[in-house]
């Protein structure tokens, strides 16, 4: 099997298309089993890229999915971060292996690489038989299993299903990564018509470089662009100059700015506190903030106007410059009042800040905003001067 050289070329970007079906899938106990049953459904390919692969319950339900699938024919493809997947187990992987699994790793780990260390591959998608693909931010670990998670306290994640033309552009993207770290190629079928005239309500953002540049730019046109909203919702707000000031400018001209964070639930406490240093112009700049309170917020969700992106990114940093990124962008008017409708819901169960109240925080915080922001400035700065002089990471 020869790989497809049509193949779209990695710095073009994917045109726009539709018509699509759309849904939502809110917590893994929605968003699993639909995956599960996508892939029990399989009869021809699957591919599956994942950041964080953990071995436990949930990842035993993937697994045994995916090795059934293998074994009845299907040709599986799985693709994970060798950083984000060292909690999945040497049996797991071998079990995977010896049912006919397709395996790579992203970027290995390793002291003669340790200089392109931190280009890790975050993006989360399932594609299967070319017919409908999964995208989002959830990692196959027992964190987003409600059924692994007796007190509650699974993570909020957000999965978007989809079916339609984009779907080819998502296996492109992942084909065009796979074919970068292992030797076993990928055949696809031929990428369909540009755009069916006057359906197009959708589109991929992405390339198989590492940084999000393609995802932050799309965004920040949108919140340009837009009158009535911005509603962003992210789990690791530590936002680019940029973006922060698209934020302010677009809250000071009209729009109705928010921005929807983890709150005191969070798996990187250092990391919600470098980020809070931002609050107080924000906040002054008229931008409402709210913190989630049930649990850990970890969805990635943008809606601007009736303009919707929702995939892996958290638009700070590590996205713009040492992560693989990949968004599903969507302009139709009816997904737009059901993101709508969840933005909603979570700013119910949120705590919002005023800026009187942001003022009068105590010492202890602004401490801790004070040392984390130093650590990620430096991290920024040590970043921006080592890419300068370092090449991109070569198939290894």
């Amino acid at each position: 099997m020869r790989p497809n050289l049509a193949l779209l070329p990695e710095r073009k970007a994917f045109p726009q298309r539709g018509p699509h079906a759309y849904a939502l899938h809110i917590d893994g106990g929605e968003f699993m089993p639909a995956m599960l049953d996508a892939i029990a459904g399989a009869r021809e390919r699957v591919f599956l890229e994942m950041y964080l692969f953990v071995s436990g319950s949930a990842a035993e339900r993937f697994i045994a999915a995916l090795a059934g699938a293998a074994r009845r024919g299907v040709e599986v493809y799985l693709l994970i971060d060798d950083f984000g997947s060292r909690g999945l187990s040497r049996e797991d992987r071998e079990r995977l292996v010896a049912a006919g699994v397709h395996l790579a790793l992203y970027n290995p780990l390793g002291l003669g690489r340790w200089r392109v260390s931190l280009l890790r591959n975050h993006r989360k998608l399932l594609a299967v038989d070319g017919a409908i693909a999964f995208v989002g931010g959830m990692g196959i670990t027992d964190d987003f299993d409600p059924e692994s998670r007796r007190d509650g306290r699974h993570w909020h994640e957000v999965m978007l299903d989809l079916r339609g033309p984009c779907v080819a552009d998502w296996e492109i993207l992942f084909a065009q990564c796979w074919r970068q770290w292992s030797m076993q190629p990928i055949a696809l079928p031929a990428p369909p018509p540009k755009v069916v005239p006057g359906a197009a309500d959708g589109q991929v953002v992405g390339h198989i470089r590492a940084g999000g540049r393609p995802v932050m730019r799309s965004v920040l046109t949108a919140i340009r662009k837009a009158r009535r909203r911005v509603w962003i919702a992210t789990a690791y707000f530590v936002p680019t100059v940029r973006l922060r000031r698209a934020l302010r400018r677009a809250a000071r001209r009209g729009v109705d700015v928010r921005l929807l964070l983890a709150g005191p639930h969070n798996d990187h406490p250092s990391v919600w506190h470098a980020g809070r240093r931002f609050y107080g112009r924000l906040l002054r700049s008229g931008v409402r903030i709210f913190e989630y309170q049930p649990r850990f917020l970890h969805a990635k969700m943008v809606l601007c106007d009736d303009w919707a992106s929702i995939g892996s990114s958290n638009l700070d940093h590590w996205t713009l410059r040492w992560n693989l990124e990949a968004n599903q962008t969507v302009t139709d008017p009816a997904f737009a009042g059901k993101l709508d409708a969840l933005f909603t819901a979570d700013f119910e169960h949120s705590e919002e800040w005023s800026d009187a109240a942001w003022r009068n925080r105590g010492l202890w915080l602004r401490l801790m905003e004070r040392v984390a922001g130093a650590l990620d400035d430096y991290l920024v700065q040590w970043s921006y001067r080592r890419a300068l002089r370092q090449p991109p990471p070569q198939r290894s």
